[in-house]
């Protein structure tokens, strides 16, 4: 499949431009779990359950407890993303890539933009035109339609010359329907040695890779790229 045409390129954060070996998300999954048992009242166990809950039925936990529970959204997200960054390492490679590419870089997380800048700081991937958090979205998490409608507005790009990566498949959807190039970087809801053996995924899911860096290795400098 061609990439020549795409002009803009459009990264999710979290367990994307960084592996999910490094346990990084698991240190905020922690945090949220006690915050929901402290903003409710409830169980570590109820707290688990209520964030995967939440994450099912409104795309985050934050998106589930606005709703619910009329949670401000601000004080969630500077308590959850207080973590150790010392995990993350540079990746002189991947930034050499992502710079590469041909137009506009944009990263899009449901991580607030604070969060997202330092882990792009700590990875040495300060190579983007633009990042657009959960903040910058109105607080609409993908997979919201008003989250994508969003950066497009403030973009002003052309959804059928853009590409979108991302690990979590069902955040893939929307972009599909719009025309974008989409890419699912890592397992997915899989595990390896199912994507490894090519197993079917949604047909919103265009390709997909276990090495991001890798795909992009693979991309011409014009763009262009042999169907996978």
């Amino acid at each position: 499949m061609d990439f020549r045409h795409v002009t803009t390129w459009i990264f999710d954060l979290d367990n994307t431009l960084y592996a999910p070996e490094v346990q990084l998300f698991a240190q905020i999954e922690r945090r949220m779990t006690a915050y929901v048992m402290r903003a409710l009242g409830v169980t570590e166990p109820e707290a688990h359950r209520l964030r995967k809950h939440y994450w099912r039925e409104h795309g985050t936990t934050l998106a589930g407890l606005m709703a619910e529970h009329g949670v401000e959204p601000l004080p969630y997200l500077r308590d959850v993303h207080d973590i150790d960054f010392s995990v993350l390492t540079p990746d002189p490679d991947l930034a050499a890539r992502i710079r590469a590419l041909p137009g506009r870089k944009i990263v899009h997380t449901n991580a607030d933009s604070a969060y997202a800048a330092r882990v792009l700081e700590h990875r040495g991937l300060m190579v983007f035109d633009a990042i657009h958090g959960v903040e910058e979205v109105d607080f609409h998490p993908k997979p919201d339609a008003r989250a994508y409608a969003a950066v497009l507005a403030a973009e002003g790009f052309d959804p059928t010359r853009a590409a979108m990566f991302e690990d979590d498949p069902r955040n893939l959807a929307v972009p599909h329907r719009l025309g974008m190039r989409t890419i699912l970087v890592g397992c997915g809801r899989h595990g390896p040695d199912e994507l490894a053996q090519d197993r079917p995924h949604d047909p919103h899911v265009q390709h997909h890779t276990l090495d991001l860096c890798a795909f992009l290795g693979g991309l011409a400098p014009d763009g262009r790229r042999d169907m996978i």
